[in-house]
């Protein structure tokens, strides 16, 4: 079997096994995640723990955004389209993180 399908467009996508395969991978990051998450020692270590969750989510993200919405096979200016206001969320989440921990951190 294919790696890529053609549709009428010309466009190449992914084929079934590919998205079977994309499935896969996803669940088993995701029992990493959550086993991860009950973890003592990474209960114990915050932001190891963070740290650990958050490359997992950036990975799977990655990989819905690329296969499921089928961003690697449309035009860069839909990928550049969509990852400039992305950059701009991560970059508000990691400052509104930052001033929340280093607030706690004063208050302890």
């Amino acid at each position: 079997m294919d790696s890529h399908v053609e549709h009428a467009g010309g466009a190449a996508h992914a084929s079934i096994r590919t998205y079977l395969l994309i499935g896969v991978i996803l669940t088993v990051v995701t029992v990493i995640e959550v086993g991860t998450y009950f973890t003592p020692w990474f209960q114990q270590h915050f932001w190891v723990l963070f740290w650990v969750l958050s490359i997992l989510s950036l990975f799977k993200f990655t990989l819905v955004v690329g296969f499921y919405m089928h961003l690697r096979y449309d035009a860069p200016l839909y990928r550049r389209v969509f990852l400039f206001p992305l950059s701009i969320a991560v970059a508000m989440t990691a400052v509104v993180i930052f001033l929340t921990w280093t607030k706690f951190r004063f208050l302890t």
